[in-house]
């Protein structure tokens, strides 16, 4: 596979089509060695707009996901970001690329060390993998400029918005069974949020959050 060949490729026909037009986050993109985040055994679909099994019932999301979920958040270089949902550490180095400090929480131990291999190939250093329940947060690192997480939820906790600095964004996928939507939540003041409904995605659910009734009495 002529890797370089593979990822211009990727960001032509697959990123760009989906409205992912910004030149900082294209140029990560490009720079990324996806293969390097691919289990072995499905190293021939590292560039394709596939979800690719990691085990534990994860999965690591198409490109497009990942660099259409880059592009919403408008980073800058100088953010402290937490990821939720570390996965193969691919969506970690992308953030890496465009912030200044990653925390990133995987709730399985062995995908965490995975990831932490993959980042370290990769020769990224600004991640921090740790073992955790994301749906918690990381308080103690707190307040974020942004959050990001890697899976889908039923609702977003509010312990998460709650992490967020002033101005800060949080970008999730958000709903039930087919009907979920990418959205993008910014504090916009001590105890208040805005919510902006953006783009249509079905995602596997993120592991450790709650799933409230959907029924009302």
């Amino acid at each position: 596979m002529n890797t370089q060949q593979a990822r211009f490729n990727m960001v032509e026909q697959q990123i760009r089509p989906w409205q992912v037009l910004d030149t900082h986050v294209l140029a990560v993109l490009a720079e990324v060695q996806r293969e390097l985040f691919v289990p072995q055994a499905y190293l021939a679909l590292a560039y394709t707009d596939t979800d690719i099994p990691l085990g534990h019932g994860e999965f690591m999301a198409p490109p497009r996901v990942a660099a259409r979920l880059m592009h919403d958040l408008q980073l800058t270089g100088v953010e402290k970001v937490l990821e939720i949902g570390t996965g193969s550490g691919y969506m970690a180095a992308l953030l890496a690329g465009r912030a200044q400090r990653v925390v990133s929480l995987e709730i399985n131990p062995e995908l965490a060390s995975n990831a932490r291999n993959n980042l370290q190939r990769a020769g990224i250093s600004n991640v921090d993998v740790r073992v955790a329940d994301g749906s918690t947060g990381a308080s103690g690192d707190a307040p974020f400029d942004a959050i990001v997480l890697g899976g889908s939820v039923a609702e977003v906790p509010q312990a998460l918005l709650e992490q967020l600095a002033i101005g800060g964004r949080l970008m999730a996928i958000v709903g039930h069974d087919h009907v979920m939507v990418a959205t993008l939540m910014t504090r916009t003041g001590n105890d208040a949020w805005h919510s902006q409904a953006l783009w249509d995605h079905t995602a596997p659910r993120l592991h450790g959050f709650a799933e409230p009734s959907r029924f009302k009495f």
